[in-house]
């Protein structure tokens, strides 16, 4: 079945990482294998190769960079940090991110699709592919920003949006220019309600993952566009402001929203994850399964969730669910839904229905 990812930090992993996606996973992983600096070394999930084998057709390319000019850059690990000292420095990271995606797309790897007339002319054709399904089918890029420190002003988002960019969030991890992320707590700053009207203005979607509660609630309530979370789990499930409480997910399922569930295992283990301790075994893709059905339970039925697995987002095999060696992986949640009494249509759905629906309704129409 075809998939739609709401979350993979491929630029990131690209650029700072050092790893060249156009391979398949083998060649990255054996690159790495002697690599120290981080436990994901010689783990990662994710390849272009491996999403073609994975029937993944459309996934959110993200351009992620803070700004953040107190943070401690740990000896060595500079090249995988993401904090920068101002906005205008975390504005030409993201800079550089797009063009990498430019690039796949002038190579033939990716189409960057900006309207719901693209994107539907992109998944016909991964529909149709039939015999030619082992052609190097190009996965279909939609541009998000997760966390809007690169957009230096408000007054950029129009630019932004001219570029390709269609969703935003509006903070990471702890505070940006605009609002307050995860680990910390806060509201919108004054200018992150001036950037809220541009992206009504100018149609850009608001992606509400990350936000702390108070930015969260006060941004819900401003925002009168499309809002998502692109990958978001249950806090009433696992404890943290990093998940959604029921009220949140509630305001979101209002909003005619889609939820994309997450894979990493600290947001999947309810006792409470502890990195390096906490053996692999005890998560697995039941336990997404597990936030998946509590979402569809709150909105009494399958219209709101989705997957947004945000695989090699910081982490690799060591830290996602024990069935999950690629991205490719990601099928294995079918049967698992299916055994839970979710028929195909509802599969379906959670597997690329959803985000096509929102998407297609809330890009711009195109021709």
């Amino acid at each position: 079945m075809l998939l739609f990812d709401s979350h993979l930090d491929l630029a990131w992993n690209a650029l700072s990482w050092n790893r060249d996606l156009t391979k398949p996973l083998a060649q990255s992983r054996e690159v790495e294998k002697e690599m120290t600096d981080h436990a994901g070394r010689g783990r990662g999930t994710v390849s272009l190769p491996d999403m073609r084998g994975g029937e993944i057709a459309v996934c959110l390319a993200t351009l992620l960079c803070r700004a953040n000019p107190k943070a401690q850059k740990p000896p060595g690990h500079a090249r995988r940090d993401l904090d920068c000292a101002t906005q205008q420095i975390a504005c030409a990271h993201a800079r550089g991110q797009l063009g990498y995606y430019r690039l796949l797309e002038e190579l033939g790897e990716a189409t960057i699709l900006t309207t719901s007339a693209q994107l539907d002319q992109h998944w016909q054709r991964w529909q149709q592919r039939g015999a030619a399904a082992n052609e190097k089918m190009p996965l279909g890029f939609i541009i998000a920003m997760e966390g809007a420190d690169p957009i230096v002003a408000p007054r950029q988002v129009e630019r932004w949006f001219a570029d390709g960019l269609r969703t935003v969030g509006i903070a990471h991890f702890g505070p940006s220019a605009y609002g307050v992320g995860t680990g910390t707590s806060g509201p919108l700053t004054a200018a992150g309600v001036e950037l809220l009207k541009e992206f009504d203005r100018v149609g850009m979607i608001l992606d509400l993952t990350h936000s702390s509660d108070p930015t969260f609630f006060q941004a819900i309530d401003l925002f009168r566009g499309p809002v998502h979370a692109s990958h978001n789990n249950c806090r009433s499930i696992v404890a943290g402001d990093r998940q959604y409480s029921d009220e949140q997910i509630t305001l979101l399922i209002q909003r005619n929203a889609v939820i994309g569930a997450a894979l990493d295992s600290w947001m999947l283990y309810p006792p409470g994850w502890q990195r390096g301790q906490t053996p692999r075994d005890v998560v697995t893709l039941a336990n997404v399964a597990d936030h998946i059905d509590h979402i569809c339970q709150l909105a009494g039925n399958t219209d709101h969730v989705g997957i947004g697995s945000d695989l090699d987002g910081g982490f690799g095999t060591e830290q996602s669910p024990l069935e999950i060696d690629t991205i490719a992986d990601l099928q294995k949640l079918a049967p698992i839904l299916a055994a839970r009494g979710y028929t195909p249509a509802d599969i379906e759905k959670i597997f690329h229905g959803n985000w096509l629906r929102f998407f297609r309704h809330n890009l711009p129409k195109g021709n």
